[in-house]
């Protein structure tokens, strides 16, 4: 996997987000049995930044904690597959699958982690798997949606020894 990662904020979180963004997508991208080598771009912007972002691709505006925005259409999440029509989203220069973009603000990464009471880390992992799991095709949509993302956000990072405080 490699992950194209920036951060536009003057944030200083007090662990290395580019290492623990590797870490969480890697291991989704395990849990999931992910068969390609993939490409992720992860950006940390602030609550300007993603309201933006959320309004021009989404037409909301609003800022909002994490943006997915998926490479490949899945029929079935978790089920990797490369069709004819998404043949573009193979890296002509890599040949990596581009399985999508992430962007979170790390104004609510702060107030989040604060609201719900636990760390930082925490919150930015959570964050990370809950837009990793976007971007291999689950939803939250409805109850039983949301719950399977629940489920599987909590396993990722309770493996990872991230666990609320």
């Amino acid at each position: 996997m490699e992950l194209f990662f920036d951060n536009d904020t003057d944030t200083v979180f007090d662990f290395d987000c580019e290492d623990v963004a590797k870490k969480v997508i890697n291991a989704v991208l395990k849990s999931e049995g992910c068969p390609f080598d993939t490409e992720v771009n992860l950006l940390i912007t602030d609550n300007e930044g993603i309201r933006e972002y959320n309004k021009n691709m989404r037409n909301i505006d609003s800022p909002t904690d994490v943006l997915s925005f998926p490479g490949l259409d899945f029929e079935t999440p978790g089920i990797y597959e490369i069709t004819d029509d998404e043949a573009d989203h193979i890296d002509p220069e890599t040949g990596l699958i581009i399985l999508g973009d992430i962007i979170i603000s790390a104004d609510r990464v702060l107030s989040q982690a604060k609201e719900y009471g636990h760390s930082i880390l925490r919150e930015f992992a959570f964050l990370t798997a809950h837009s990793m799991l976007h971007l291999s095709g689950y939803d939250h949509m409805s109850e039983e949606e949301a719950a399977v993302m629940e489920k599987k956000q909590e396993d990722i990072l309770k493996g990872l020894g991230i666990n609320r405080e």
